[in-house]
């Protein structure tokens, strides 16, 4: 996990280090630290948080362990498939 804040002291070293990661793929979704959601790198709702809020992962599994859900918006299957697993928690308790 990578916070934005912390690739660089301006926001142009921000974004250059952060296209650096994603070529190398180091980094494929981006997170809201917030609300502790994840999502695909073009999502229209992630691109409109401030960069103080954003997050980086280099995969599912590590947002997942990190506490963060997936997206409703860009992965609708993974979303569904959270919320049913949440809803099976509810019923259990």
């Amino acid at each position: 996990m990578v916070l934005q804040t912390q690739l660089g002291h301006t926001n142009f070293a921000q974004k250059r280090q952060l296209v650096t990661l994603i070529k190398s793929r180091e980094v494929t979704l981006g997170g809201y630290i917030k609300t502790k959601i994840y999502g695909m790198l073009n999502c229209k709702s992630g691109k409109r948080m401030r960069v103080e809020n954003r997050v980086f992962f280099a995969d599912e599994q590590e947002a997942i362990n990190a506490g963060y859900r997936p997206c409703a918006h860009c992965m609708p299957g993974a979303y569904k498939q959270w919320k049913a697993v949440q809803a099976a928690k509810q019923q259990q308790q």
